[in-house]
């Protein structure tokens, strides 16, 4: 749920602070990870193939590294 809002933050952030490459890959990062974490479950739900929750990882793994890039944005202005 955070992540929606992370994603929101960011792409109104880029409108006003303009070439932000952090913030770009934050965003590409926090949508990513959306795709891969939510996707995932919502496929092992429904295909009940065991070997999609593997990728329920990486996109936890994508959301961290989107965080990451915010906070070096932040700490860099």
């Amino acid at each position: 749920m955070y992540h929606t809002f992370a994603v929101l933050i960011v792409a109104a952030a880029i409108g006003r602070v303009g070439d932000a490459k952090l913030l770009v890959m934050a965003g590409w990062f926090f949508s990513a990870g959306i795709l891969l974490f939510s996707g995932s479950l919502y496929a092992l739900v429904f295909t009940n193939v065991g070997m999609l929750g593997a990728l329920t990882p990486v996109g936890g793994l994508l959301f961290l590294i989107g965080w990451g890039c915010l906070i070096l944005f932040g700490a860099g202005r």
